[in-house]
């Protein structure tokens, strides 16, 4: 009895590992658009950092000519 109960349990394990075994499709398309994210949001600090040292240089400037 002990090993037909060992045997249901490991059966059904196996057939949850293949039934989710199939997403490696979506998982990977999950991470190139987290990747993607991050690239983006990275792209707007950069962006943003520029914009705030242009905006110090310019201040710096004007309390030169002042």
């Amino acid at each position: 009895m002990k090993k037909l109960v060992a045997f249901l349990v490991v059966a059904g394990f196996a057939v949850a590992m293949v039934a989710c075994g199939a997403k490696k499709e979506e998982a990977a398309a999950a991470v190139e658009t987290v990747v993607d994210e991050a690239a983006v949001k990275a792209d707007s600090l950069a962006k943003a950092d520029s914009i705030a040292k242009a905006d110090s240089l310019a201040k710096a400037a004007a309390a030169e000519v002042k």
